[in-house]
């Protein structure tokens, strides 16, 4: 158990444990994406498919950033609020 307290060891398992999330959620995205925006899939996807895939993550991504940053403020007013700094 000597090993998991290590902080270089916490520090590594953190990390993958964000890259792992980073994966999953690419892998929601082009599911979620693709799913909307290839009604007829065929050998070359078409310019509005294209067009709407890209839309599709840019307000995926815009969506993400605004809600972490929400929650992040929320967590700091919070912490503020409580006198916890």
């Amino acid at each position: 158990m000597e090993i998991l307290q290590d902080p270089v060891m916490q520090q590594f398992i953190k990390g993958e444990q964000q890259r792992q999330k980073f994966q999953a959620t690419v892998q929601q995205l082009t599911e979620e994406c693709f799913d909307y925006c290839v009604t007829s899939p065929g050998n070359k996807l078409g310019s509005s498919a294209e067009q709407c895939i890209k839309n599709c993550v840019d307000r995926f991504i815009d969506t993400t950033n605004f809600v972490a940053n929400r929650v992040q403020r929320s967590a700091m007013s919070s912490t503020t609020s409580s006198g916890f700094d």
